[in-house]
Formats: C-alpha cells, structure tokens, sequence
C-alpha cells in the first residue's frame, strides 16, 4: 500500500510567473497566479489533470548541466513528435540548448529560462 500520492512537481525559480507561462506555451495548460499578490507561487494545470508549480526562490541558482561532480540534478523529458519543429519552437521561446548538436539521437537537452534542464524526446 502507498503511503502517499505525488501531488506536484514544484519548481524554484526567480520568476514563477514567467516561467510557468514558458511552460504553458510549450505545454498547453492554465497559468494560475495564486491571490497573495506576490507571485511566490503559480500553477499550471495541464491538460489531462497534471501540474507543474513555480516557486520563488531567493538568491536562485540555476542547475550546471551537465553537473561537475557527475551527479544529475532533475529534469523534465517532455515527449514530441518531431524535434526538429519542437527545437524550433522552444528556442523562439527562450530556450538554450544544453546538447541539442547531436541529431542522431533521439532526444535534446536545453536549459528554460530559469536554467532548468529539460529533454525533448522524440516519442
């Protein structure tokens, strides 16, 4: 038996609002600004019933990719049915690749805009 459900992915960022409307132009979904004013904290209910969550952080720093000490720190594998288009598309939106040079495999790594590492998989 489980002891509990995941609830939400919740990440740090110095502007929660931006980068949830980041991911809402890239993933579809609602922006919804919690009512304290102070954009501390923003959801973004998916399609389907997920979420992601943006939390302010203070003094923010943003992950190294791929990490010095060889130890990975989190990261979202969004899945697309073309890279080519999905690259496009996530760089207009301010995006930077991480390891999107090589084009035989079959995903690419960026970074978000609060420098939070990401994969576009091809699904």
């Amino acid at each position: 038996m489980a002891v509990a459900e995941l609830g939400v992915v919740v990440l740090d960022c110095p502007d929660p609002r931006a980068l949830a409307r980041f991911y809402a132009d890239v993933l579809g979904g609602t922006v919804e600004v919690q009512n304290d004013g102070r954009d501390e904290w923003v959801d973004l209910k998916l399609p389907g019933g997920q979420a992601l969550a943006f939390q302010a952080a203070p003094g923010y720093v943003p992950p190294e990719w791929p990490g010095t000490d060889g130890a990975q720190q989190f990261h979202l594998d969004l899945t697309v049915p073309d890279l080519d288009a999905a690259e496009k598309a996530v760089l207009e939106l301010g995006a930077r690749p991480l390891e999107a040079d090589d084009r035989s495999r079959s995903f690419r790594v960026y970074a978000d805009l609060a420098g939070h590492p990401f994969c576009l998989c091809a699904c």
